[in-house]
């Protein structure tokens, strides 16, 4: 188990963009705060969620608004998966064509659907049954029960161990704050990983 921790850890470690990447658990906790402050769960029928073809890009409208809001690469690949077509047979077409691929193989049951929204931007895109788990919310864990908290020394890249993307997050706690927290919480040993859809 700790030789598969470890793998993972040195992955991310030299996967992630400097934006995705924080000096402290502090910058990562603003981080997730701005984020979830941000964002609107919104709730709409699959009938309501509209593609809008925008010069070379495909946004989405919801509702009645009459605004678009634009995909990341994460959304649009949950879009994708929803309405059963490949991501890159869709993205090599024109966003016109896209957006009418879409609309036609898009479901269309009566369960609405659960679209996370950040400022105009869609972050992803779920079934009725989701519950969401914002990365502020296993931070506040992380903070309740690992009060020693302190991220690894830092990388050749300037790395932490601290990751936040479109997609999930990642803390590899040491091995005395891991240890404490397995103690409080009776959960497994670090890393604290999420793969939210962009919690």
């Amino acid at each position: 188990m700790q030789k598969q921790n470890l793998t993972q850890a040195s992955r991310e470690l030299f996967r992630r963009a400097a934006d995705e990447r924080f000096a402290s658990l502090d910058d990562l906790w603003r981080h997730c705060q701005d984020f979830k402050e941000r964002s609107t769960d919104r709730w709409h029928s699959p009938a309501e969620i509209l593609t809008a073809p925008m010069r070379n890009r495909l946004d989405l409208k919801l509702g009645g608004d009459g605004e678009s809001y634009r995909l990341n690469d994460w959304s649009f690949s949950q879009l994708c998966k929803l309405a059963g077509v490949s991501k890159d047979t869709v993205n090599k077409v024109s966003a016109d064509t896209a957006g009418r691929v879409l609309a036609e193989t898009f479901p269309q049951g009566g369960k609405p659907m659960q679209v996370l929204t950040l400022d105009r931007a869609v972050r992803s895109i779920h079934g009725a049954s989701y519950t969401r788990l914002h990365n502020l919310d296993l931070l506040a864990i992380v903070k309740e029960f690992a009060t020693d908290f302190q991220p690894p020394q830092t990388g050749m890249n300037g790395a932490t161990g601290l990751y936040c993307g479109e997609q999930d997050m990642f803390v590899w706690a040491t091995t005395r704050s891991s240890q404490k927290m397995r103690r409080s919480a009776q959960e497994p040993p670090y890393p604290l990983s999420t793969r939210a859809a962009g919690s």
